[in-house]
């Protein structure tokens, strides 16, 4: 149950469902309400792909590369608390993708679904890598993985069921409301992150293997 629960609020914040309404609100603005709709669906389903794809062959490639997992373990560990310092002290993740939404708009991006809200707002790398330690082969049975899967499709649809609510959130917590909770996210994710390297490297000492 413990795993489980730090699986669930690991995803959620590198995922960040809340994070991502500004987002989808900027860059859907001037769409009818079916064409939002299909957008929110279509960014979805395609960060599910992308999220799924490195579940399944993300540490196929990290073997075949012949990189030892505890030293993945850290250097994950290490990315992830860099990444929560920018979610703490630098711009926040729905002021960042903002700019990113705004330059996609300028450029006449073919499909804002796919970039920026699939990629890099829900599948961020953070999420990618993420999703890589929590299904190692070596810790975690099929049916841990499998059910790492499943909070992680939890959790985005979570984050879909928000951008069809989208105004009606952004309405009540506003701009400010949604900065504080990135910044909250960050802290969360920081703690996971030291966690994370602190019990590679424990791992690399008692055992010798990288």
């Amino acid at each position: 149950m413990q795993a489980l629960i730090e699986s669930f609020v690991t995803l959620w914040v590198v995922i960040d469902p809340i994070g991502t309404v500004p987002v989808f609100i900027a860059v859907t603005a001037g769409m009818a309400t079916a064409a939002r709709r299909k957008t929110a669906l279509q960014a979805a389903l395609v960060s599910a792909g992308v999220l799924m794809f490195f579940l399944v062959f993300g540490q196929i490639l990290i073997n075949a590369l012949g990189i030892g997992l505890n030293s993945f373990q850290v250097a994950g560990g290490i990315i992830l608390f860099l990444f929560a310092l920018t979610m703490i002290f630098g711009e926040s993740k729905p002021e960042a993708d903002l700019q990113t939404a705004e330059a996609a708009m300028e450029n006449k991006a073919a499909n804002v679904a796919v970039y920026p809200l699939a990629v890099p707002s829900l599948a961020s790398p953070g999420a990618m890598l993420s999703i890589v330690l929590l299904t190692d082969n070596n810790r975690f049975s099929i049916a841990d993985q499998t059910l790492t899967a499943v909070v992680m499709l939890l959790v985005i649809a979570i984050a879909y069921a928000f951008m069809r609510l989208a105004e009606p959130i952004i309405r009540v917590i506003g701009e400010a409301g949604s900065a504080i909770v990135s910044r909250v996210m960050g802290m969360i994710l920081a703690s996971v992150a030291a966690n994370a390297v602190l019990s590679g490297i424990l791992t690399i000492v008692q055992t010798g293997q990288l």
